[in-house]
């Protein structure tokens, strides 16, 4: 498998350049990338961007999928409102053209096991094997937001390749709450025998009980077996919140599904986050001048320092560092966006979540570092690596 470039995560300030309405809690947003700035700002779709900013005095960051395909000069995300987000309300209350907002680089790996390769150029977007490929069909399984990433990736296989074609089974509570519902529909009219979507809505009553109420098991099971053809599906991508990833990938597994064919990604865990809560700073933390410290040291840009972190914090190796470095990388601290990964130079060490690292990563000795704790006296990592 091929992984997309990874570019070092950096912020960088870019204005805002549109703002459109895409249902009554969710808008998109564009940024302009300036030109000596277009190469740190390729990428491959399915993948995201962080934002930071400072929203009443507190410094907030959030990772959101780029929702279009590679455009030079441009980054465009989708962002509903989650009911008491700041940074989500604020984008969607407040957030105005012409406002600066410190933009990472695009970060992330979910996107097609056969990837993009010619970034930012819309018409010579796909890897060769894909387009060359008899018929690939590729499935996505999304609910609310988590049809943000899926439009890039959907847009990329049926415009890079001919042969392919893309099917979307998609959840929302009521048509009202479909996000780029126009865009699915251009895709519908653009590529009728090529695109299928499938609206499953839980508070409206439609033609087929199928497509209403809430995907559980059973549900999912039906749609499986008499929806998508499962047996002919090259790759599946799956968006959306914890349970309803987890579920497909259960259900996919027990059908025989091979992993590797499966990619996913979360929005949240709908667990709370022990991550960094002060800012950019991680929360404070000092040493125990009396009982035991652990000496948690890192590499970052170069440069090369530790912090003796208390055994009884039992603090992250990211906090850790954010008490020495506020500019080590982050974003969710919650091991779904990937921001923070860094390599294992020497230690032991436990990571309590991971939904970001692919297994050969794990077993090379990578980690999230806002879901990682030093088990010994002393820890290193390399985020240059």
């Amino acid at each position: 498998m091929t992984t997309p470039t990874k570019h070092k995560a950096k912020f960088n300030a870019l204005a805002v350049s549109e703002i459109r309405r895409l249902t009554d809690e969710a808008v998109e947003v564009s940024f302009q990338v300036p030109e000596e700035l277009r190469d740190d700002y390729d990428y491959v779709p399915g993948q995201y961007v962080a934002l930071r900013a400072t929203i009443d005095g507190q410094e907030i960051r959030r990772s959101y999928s780029i929702c279009d395909i590679p455009r030079p000069g441009l980054i465009r995300v989708a962002i509903k409102k989650n009911l008491g987000g700041l940074f989500s309300t604020w984008a969607n209350e407040e957030l105005t053209v012409g406002t600066t907002i410190e933009v990472m680089n695009p970060q992330g790996a979910f996107t097609p096991r056969t990837h993009v390769t010619s970034l930012n150029d819309a018409e010579e977007i796909l890897d060769h094997d894909l387009a060359d490929a008899e018929a690939p069909h590729l499935v996505a399984i999304a609910a609310g937001s988590g049809i943000t990433p899926i439009m890039s990736i959907a847009q990329a296989v049926l415009a890079g390749s001919p042969q392919a074609t893309f099917e979307l089974v998609y959840a929302n509570k009521g048509g009202g709450d479909v996000m780029f519902a126009e865009e699915i529909g251009d895709l519908k009219d653009k590529y009728p025998t090529r695109f299928a979507v499938h609206h499953v809505l839980s508070r409206e009553q439609r033609v087929n009980p199928l497509f209403s109420g809430r995907i559980d098991d059973e549900k999912l099971s039906l749609l499986l077996e008499h929806v998508v053809q499962t047996d002919r599906v090259r790759e599946w991508f799956l968006c959306g919140p914890f349970e309803l990833v987890q579920l497909c990938r259960d259900e996919l597994a027990g059908k025989g599904v091979d992993s590797q064919d499966i990619r996913f990604e979360l929005f949240s865990t709908g667990k709370p986050s022990d991550g960094p809560q002060q800012g950019n700073t991680g929360r404070p933390v000092v040493a125990d001048p009396k009982g035991r410290n652990i000496t948690i040291s890192f590499t970052l840009d170069g440069l090369s320092g530790s912090v003796d972190s208390p055994v009884s914090a039992k603090e992250t190796i990211l906090n850790a560092a954010l008490r020495a470095r506020p500019d080590v990388p982050f974003a969710c601290a919650g091991g779904v966006c990937g921001t923070c990964r860094a390599k294992v130079v020497e230690g032991e060490y436990e990571m309590d979540e991971n939904y970001a690292l692919e297994p050969d990563e794990v077993a090379d000795g990578y980690v999230l570092t806002c879901q990682t704790r030093p088990k010994g006296d002393c820890l290193t990592v390399d985020y240059d690596a």
